[in-house]
């Protein structure tokens, strides 16, 4: 969910030629939002910014409906707690494969190019838990592919983070896969060779800042502003070279030094941490773009790199669990609101082109009451409780919203459950200390959002989205009274 100024000016013509575009640029589409954009709007957002490839983490019915024709090329997800089903069933996985890639194929001509199965299953902080099933799946879901016909059209992979190599000396030439899973890999790493299938790596200088205090911050950009870091001859000027580079030597160190290499994910988030900020992430998703838009690629892989940006929108209900940070990874706000300036060479006018159409609630907010006192023993009680259910990860020291005064505090975190519950009037009660107010609380670059209206996939299908809402209104309503 984003908390940014919305005063960014752009124009919507498109460049025929994509004259200067980054070749092969797509973008993460996660949808853990509380008020998801429609689909549709979405891919409109995709083809207006001349993103020509998209990954998912799913293979949601209404995603997939709404890319169809788009010529969009799809990466569809297989979430980690699936693979223990298709890793136990051959005939679990071809259900999977006839439901989720065949049938869209067919009826609705998406252009699907890659299955992803599991989303970084051997990090560290997993423990395990995915090491014997990825493997299975991964294997289960290509022999699906293969009997459906479809193996030559689409390509199994596994995104996996960075960690799952390392360097024994510190320097990219050292690079092998990690000691623990060194056998594992291998078995991977040929099976996808062997399938023509490409290696997905997701790399993070920004996590890297985030968790050691003396990263050398230049190096995590673009700007060649750092010491570089020689290797036997070769310099590397930013940490994204030389990590991918270790993943080279890796690959080469163990007999596939040819295979083909996609960055699944790259980005830098714009709130939730002192170092996640505006202007930190346009210098490092601009420093990228104009990083691989020469083709020229990394000093031991010299040519065009496939990447997907992380990521296209905000996600409000993602886990917080690694960071506040987790929820502003969006080059978009929450609603489509491009968040700075970045120039991706798909727009006659330079600049990101904002999502259209959009719908919201009816411009409300929830507010502490000026009568209210700050002592009551009622604020902290409920100010928790509505964090705890909504989205406060614009509040904090370094944040976009760290410089409020405890009155502001509050208000934000009101208005943010508030908001999350569709402006149900049930939902600004608290303990006589809020009020309902239509004047904006926003101040400077803290936005006091108002939520898109609710779209819930699958409504259509329901039969009466009407009906589908009120219930799930009442539900709440339900719940708030027993408070």
């Amino acid at each position: 969910m984003g908390c940014f100024p919305f005063s960014v000016s752009v124009r919507v013509l498109l460049l025929f030629g994509l004259v200067c575009a980054v070749s092969g640029l797509g973008a993460n589409w996660g949808t853990q939002s509380s008020h998801p954009l429609p689909p549709e709007t979405v891919v409109r957002l995709l083809r207006e910014n001349g993103f020509q490839k998209v990954k998912l983490f799913d293979a949601d019915y209404g995603t997939l409906r709404a890319l169809g024709k788009s010529q969009i090329e799809v990466m569809v997800g297989i979430p980690n707690d699936m693979l223990s089903t298709l890793a136990s069933s051959v005939k679990a996985a071809e259900k999977w494969v006839s439901k989720n890639v065949s049938q869209h194929i067919t009826s609705s001509n998406v252009n699907i190019r890659y299955v992803a199965v599991g989303n970084e299953p051997f990090l560290e902080t997993y423990n395990g838990s995915f090491l014997k099933t990825t493997f299975p799946a991964l294997q289960n879901v290509q022999s699906a592919l293969i009997k459906a016909g479809l193996s030559n059209q689409v390509k199994v992979t596994v995104p996996l983070n960075a960690d799952v190599y390392a360097s024994s000396s510190g320097l990219p030439s050292g690079g092998d896969f990690r000691t623990d899973i060194h056998d594992l890999m291998l078995a991977i790493v040929k099976f996808l060779s062997d399938n023509g299938a490409p290696f997905t790596v997701n790399i993070y200088p920004f996590i890297s800042l985030y968790i050691d205090a003396n990263f050398p911050v230049e190096y995590a950009f673009f700007d060649g502003n750092s010491s570089p870091i020689n290797d036997g001859g070769t310099s590397y000027f930013n940490m994204f070279d030389a990590n991918h580079d270790t993943l080279v030597h890796a690959l080469q160190k163990n007999g596939y030094g040819n295979m083909p290499i996609i960055i699944g994910e790259i980005g830098w988030p714009t709130d939730g941490d002192r170092n996640a900020n505006l202007e930190y992430a346009r210098r490092f998703n601009q420093g990228f773009v104009s990083h691989i838009s020469g083709g020229k690629g990394t000093p031991m892989r010299p040519a065009p790199i496939d990447a997907y940006l992380f990521s296209l929108i905000d996600e409000d209900a993602k886990s917080i669990d690694p960071g506040n940070f987790e929820r502003h990874w969006g080059i978009f706000t929450f609603d489509g609101l491009a968040k700075y300036s970045l120039n991706l060479g798909t727009t006659n006018s330079g600049a990101l082109v904002p999502a259209k159409n959009v719908k919201y609630l009816e411009k409300k907010w929830c507010v502490v009451k000026p009568s209210a006192k700050l002592d009551d023993p009622q604020v902290a009680a409920s100010v928790s409780y509505a964090c705890g259910l909504a989205d406060c990860t614009c509040l904090g020291y370094g944040t976009s919203c760290g410089n409020l005064d405890a009155w502001g505090n509050i208000s934000y975190a009101f208005n943010s459950y508030y908001q999350k519950n569709n402006q149900l009037d049930v939902a600004c009660k608290f303990s006589s200390l809020s009020v309902i107010t239509k004047n904006d609380p926003s101040v400077g670059n803290c936005r006091f959002e108002v939520m898109v209206q609710p779209y819930y996939a699958g409504a259509k299908r329901s039969g009466n989205p009407q009906k589908l809402l009120g219930m799930i209104m009442v539900l709440i309503s339900f719940l708030l009274t027993l408070m």
